[in-house]
């Protein structure tokens, strides 16, 4: 198993610093880039494990704060264990900070302009572009970003995303013609937010846009199934999951 070096970093944005955890192998040889998007309960233990697991794999792996306007992670503390049916007060906080992302996509995209220069300038990444990886929210997150840097990004993973498919006129789905980047798509089967006819449009803009692409329902798993602090976990799923990642990223690197 290969050592990894973990640390904090700041990274500028447009509008502030956004506070990153930063993981690569101990070599520090420059590495292929992997920019890692949280789901909604944000930067955390569990997410910086996920990250050190890529790293491990041989990956430079950064996981911003995507809440950093709110102030550094941990935005909202939460438990080390998160029960989604008994903690509703989480919901609460989390809620807002999720929708006032999800109504400004300008804001995701020029966040995602200041990962990317950063990722670029490291000396611990590789020239070319990076690939993308993210959860439940963050699965949106990283079509909005594929979509805005097509030259940056030449793959992108999301699982258990919600609502990537909708009627509004910035759902994500929308960003498929621009996207030039291998997507592969893990979908929870038990996901109130990700209904089968968002399923079939999601599927069917990535088709009809030429994307290369891969989208599979995992039975039985419930939104947010990659997450071993919460109560939505399933272990088999998860490690489906792993496959498939570790699968799209040998493909592509």
């Amino acid at each position: 198993m290969t050592a990894v070096q973990g640390t904090a970093v700041d990274i500028p944005t447009e509008d502030g610093i956004a506070d990153a955890y930063w993981v690569h192998p101990g070599d520090e040889l420059p590495r292929p880039a992997v920019l890692l998007y949280q789901d909604a309960f944000g930067l955390r233990p569990h997410l910086k494990s996920m990250a050190d697991r890529l790293a491990e794999a041989g990956y430079a792996v950064l996981v911003p704060n995507v809440f950093y306007r709110q102030g550094r992670a941990p935005v909202v503390e939460l438990p080390e264990f998160i029960d989604h049916d008994g903690r509703p007060e989480i919901f609460e906080k989390v809620g807002p900070l999720i929708m006032g992302l999800a109504r400004h996509p300008e804001l995701i995209e020029r966040d995602a302009g200041a990962y990317l220069r950063w990722l670029a300038e490291s000396p611990s990444v590789v020239d070319g572009p990076i690939a993308i990886t993210g959860y439940c929210m963050g699965a949106r997150l990283a079509l909005y970003t594929a979509g805005a840097y097509p030259d940056r990004v030449a793959a992108a993973a999301g699982f258990h995303g919600g609502r990537l498919a909708t009627d509004d006129p910035d759902s994500p789905h929308l960003a498929a013609e621009h996207i030039t980047a291998e997507l592969y798509f893990g979908h929870a089967d038990q996901d109130p937010s990700l209904p089968e006819d968002q399923i079939k449009r999601f599927e069917d803009a990535l088709t009809a846009a030429g994307v290369r692409h891969r989208c599979e329902v995992y039975p039985g798993a419930q939104h947010g199934y990659t997450q071993a602090d919460t109560s939505a976990y399933d272990a088999k799923a998860d490690e489906r999951h792993w496959v498939a990642l570790l699968d799209l990223l040998d493909r592509t690197f």
